[in-house]
């Protein structure tokens, strides 16, 4: 697929409020659809300041310098620091031609974007169920179906269902 190919058809977006395990969520379905094979991306909102790079490391005195791209680069990895200046929020929609191809994007946050999402809701986390109030919202991960109300519920103890969940909904764009 190319970058061109890479929109929101490839992207299942995991939101929920605060605690609620997404990123727990996240990481078995990327061992578990990696493991049949699929190259799968994320994009994980932070709503705060955060920094991959280490004070005082020549990268970071780059940065601190003025450059507004960090390019850092070994045999292992490479990494693009970014610097928008406190700007603005970046755009899902901004951020998905930056990928590289790949046959699946899994999305932690950006819980009001266009894109469709699972809900991950548990028995000891709160607030309200923002499948409720989102049609993108295409089904609730939980671990008492009765959190799921009137939405379709997947079971967080099944994680091999809910990665044929995700493939199922991107079949019809499959190549």
């Amino acid at each position: 697929m190319d970058s061109e190919g890479l929109t929101l058809s490839r992207v299942i977006g995991i939101v929920g409020w605060k605690n609620s395990g997404k990123t727990t969520l996240v990481e078995a379905l990327l061992r578990e659809l990696t493991d049949r094979g699929l190259r799968v991306s994320t994009i994980k909102h932070a709503h705060h300041h955060f920094d991959v790079d280490i004070p005082g490391k020549d990268s970071w005195r780059h940065r601190e310098a003025g450059a507004q791209e960090v390019l850092v680069a070994s045999s292992q990895r490479w990494a693009l620091m970014h610097e928008t200046g406190g700007a603005h929020d970046p755009n899902l929609l901004d951020m998905l031609p930056r990928l590289s191809p790949c046959d699946l994007v899994l999305v932690e946050g950006f819980k009001h974007g266009p894109h469709r999402k699972i809900e991950v809701r548990r028995a000891a986390s709160g607030g309200t169920l923002l499948a409720d109030q989102d049609e993108t919202i295409l089904a609730v991960a939980t671990d008492d179906p009765v959190l799921a109300g009137r939405h379709r519920c997947l079971s967080l103890a099944n994680i091999a269902a809910i990665a044929d969940f995700i493939w199922n909904e991107m079949k019809p764009c499959a190549s």
